[in-house]
This record gives structure tokens, sequence and C-alpha cells, in this order.
């Protein structure tokens, strides 16, 4: 794309995403205060409709951005807005708030994005997978009832009620309880497989095998935990926008959970979705934005959010970015920093 095309494709979508209105030549020449006719103009508009970065509505004598006119603005015309400070602080605040496990980083990221970008925020959390099992409980809850009781280092607790055929003595559930910590703690989640429980099953022994069911509910709670779920903070906002099709909304909450592949898409940089270009996203005229953060060096999630297509993506993309790479530093164990003053970056100059 020359120059010129590419200067009158951005200004189309600046404004549509300012008012959401199409627009005409005569106001993008006395917008962009350039020396060519609006007949000119014109011309240029509709080679860029013809190359499908452009879509006219049978309504109006103007023009609004198509998703390829988006994704080619976002992909190298666009240019990010600096991070405000005062929201990097607020984002820090939100985001230590009770940020004692991997799982509650991730949650305090999720509602400091909806709060900031006033959009849907979507995140999954894959941190399980590089979990061990640090503690493994049996307690009596009644007649042959047990819960079993399970915890892994990411701060994931799990448990499940098992029906037995017999009730343990206190000495046995103390043993068997003890058995279970011996076999288990420091075993990592990926690591719990169906062939594993079988050879713990075998190493009971006697009348220890009558507790295997016990030993399945490992298992089972071992899978739940490395389960990919998909979270949604802020659905409110996408309920009061009205650029949305409330039956859209409906239906995407209702299939959220299958976000989950889209939104693992975003491994490396930043990933837009539009909402027609796939089904499992299907809410129309909106946009989904995500970036991938890690732990340790290695994928552990997706943070996004899902708002109208007229985002005001030089903004929302740099929060995303941000709050990736913190998520990343602090799953990591390096915290969250102090922000530097605006003294110190002059101090600096």
């Amino acid at each position: 794309m020359d120059k010129r095309s590419a200067r009158i494709l951005s200004a189309i979508i600046d404004e549509y995403v300012r008012t959401g209105e199409p627009m005409g030549s005569k106001a993008l020449v006395e917008k962009l205060e350039i020396s060519i006719s609006p007949a000119t103009v014109r011309n240029i508009m509709a080679a860029l409709e013809q190359e499908g970065y452009l879509d006219h509505p049978h309504t109006s004598a103007g023009r609004v951005p198509t998703y390829k006119g988006f994704r080619y603005y976002i992909e190298n015309l666009m240019a990010p807005e600096p991070v405000d400070s005062d929201k990097i602080s607020e984002i820090d605040r939100l985001l230590s708030e009770g940020a004692v496990t991997d799982e509650a980083i991730i949650q305090n990221a999720s509602t400091a994005l909806a709060e900031i970008t006033k959009c849907a925020a979507v995140s999954t959390n894959h941190a399980s997978k590089f979990s061990v099992i640090t503690k493994v409980d049996v307690i009596p809850t009644g007649r042959r009832m047990y819960v079993l009781l399970l915890i892994a280092s990411n701060g994931a607790i799990k448990n499940k009620v098992c029906r037995m055929e017999f009730d343990m003595t206190n000495e046995q559930t103390a043993d068997f309880t003890r058995f279970l910590n011996e076999h288990l703690r420091g075993v990592n989640l990926e690591n719990m497989s169906e062939e594993y429980i079988s050879g713990l099953t075998s190493a009971l022994g006697g009348y220890m095998l009558s507790l295997s069911p016990l030993l399945h509910a490992v298992y089972e709670l071992s899978e739940e935990m490395m389960r990919d779920s998909v979270e949604v903070k802020g659905e409110a906002n996408l309920l009061a926008c009205t650029e949305f099709p409330p039956s859209d909304v409906l239906k995407f909450i209702e299939r959220k959970s299958e976000l989950s592949s889209l939104l693992d898409d975003a491994l490396s940089g930043i990933n837009v979705l539009f909402g027609e270009e796939n089904g499992t996203f299907a809410i129309s005229n909106g946009a989904m934005v995500s970036a991938s953060y890690y732990k340790d060096g290695r994928p552990a999630g997706s943070l996004g959010i899902i708002g109208p297509i007229r985002l005001d993506y030089r903004k929302v993309i740099p929060y995303i970015e941000y709050l990736s790479q913190k998520v990343t530093r602090m799953l990591s164990g390096e915290g969250v920093p102090e922000i530097e003053s605006e003294d110190d970056n002059d101090n600096d100059k």
C-alpha cells in the first residue's frame, strides 16, 4: 500500500473508532488538511474498497473499515500509545491484592483488564501443568464416607467425596494418608497417569487394595487441575455494549469454554481475532485481542479482552502487553516492580 492510501485508511479507522460513523471524502480532506481534491480521495477510497480494506454502507456516502482494513491497520499503520503511569499504578495495585497463588494472580489480571478497558476480559490458565502435589489428606465425613483433599503447589485445592465398602479405623486412615503423601508429594500433575495410579494400587497390597477408590480419586482430581479453563470477567460490559446483538452475547456466554483453543493461538505477541472470522467466537461486529503469559519460560496461559470491532487498539494492546508481561514476572517469582516516578525518569535523562 502506498503512503497516501495508508494515510487515508489510517484516518478513516481512527475516526471510525472515535465516532462509529462512516467517513466521506470531503470530511477526510478537512481532517487531514491535505492538498488533494475530494474527488482524488474518493478514487483512493474506492480503490481501498475494491481491495477489501473498506466497505460502503448503502445508507451512507462514506466508508467504514472492514476486518481486513483493521488487521492491516493493526499490523502496519498503528502507533501504540504509551501506558499511562497512573493506570500502571492502578494495574499494579489490582494485581498485588491477595496475589498469593497463581490462580489469584491471573484472576486479578483479568479483573484489572476489565476495569481498565471497560470490556470483557478473558483468560486461560495452564499454570497447573507446572505444579506438583504438595499435600494429600483423607478426612472421614460419615459412615463409609471420606473426602479426599488434594493441594498443588500453584495453590489449587480440589476435593472429592468417596464412598468406601467399610469404615477405616483412625490408624488405618493415618497410615493410608501417610502412604499417599510419601508417594505423591512432589509428583508433577502432568505425570499423574492411570499407569502411575495402578502402580500405587499394586504397592498397597492386602486389604489396603480396597482403598483403591481413594487413589482413583487422586487421579480424577489431578485431571481436573490440569484441565484448561476459560475465565471471563466483566461480562456485563458485553451486555451493555449496544453494538452487539444480545443473542450473540448470550451465545458467547453459553459457549465461552470453547474459547480456550482460540486464546492459545497467541503463543507469541498479540493475537487479534474478529467476530465473523471464526464460528467459535460468534459475536458479530466484535473483536478479541489476547497475548500469552509464561511461567519459568514456558507458556502458562493467555489473557485478553473482548469488545466491539472499533476498539481503540492503540490503547488496549499496550495494556494487554503490559499485563501479560507483569503476570509472567509474578508467576516466575519476580513480583511487581516499583514504578519509576517522572522525576526519576527526568534524572535519568
